[in-house]
């Protein structure tokens, strides 16, 4: 039986390294969607289990369409808890770094957007008062 015969696709995508997926979806068209499928759903997942909420993810994405990717990444507490918080400010800052043109700054906040309709999307699928 092959190993991850006993893990969930969110264990699965949870063990995703969202950062790297940035780093070349923002920058390599031919990476953008692995980085808007998968990327997408593990960092939704990523944060699902840290206990946050779609509203703040999508409060952040309107920050960085607004500001930038740098400026979001700058935010002192970009989300209300500070280990997600550093969780996202690492993915902010390597999407930061990658996105070298206005296209792929765009990308970025719209992957932000992404992240937080999926997480919408996994509060309403399981009933909006329980938790993962």
């Amino acid at each position: 039986m092959p190993p991850s015969a006993s893990r969930t696709d969110d264990e699965l995508l949870a063990a995703t390294d969202v950062g790297v997926l940035l780093r070349y979806g923002l920058a390599q068209d031919a990476f953008r969607p692995a980085l808007f499928g998968d990327g997408a759903v593990a960092a939704a997942v990523t944060l699902d289990r840290m206990g946050v909420v779609p509203r703040s993810m999508a409060f952040v994405a309107k920050v960085a369409r607004a500001g930038g990717l740098a400026y979001a990444a700058a935010l002192p507490e970009p989300l209300p808890s500070p280990r997600a918080s550093a969780v996202l400010r690492d993915w902010l800052e390597t999407a930061a770094r990658a996105a070298t043109t206005p296209d792929a700054e765009r990308h970025g906040a719209r992957w932000l957007a992404a992240v937080a309709e999926i997480m919408g999307m996994r509060v309403d699928s399981r009933g909006a008062g329980r938790r993962p």
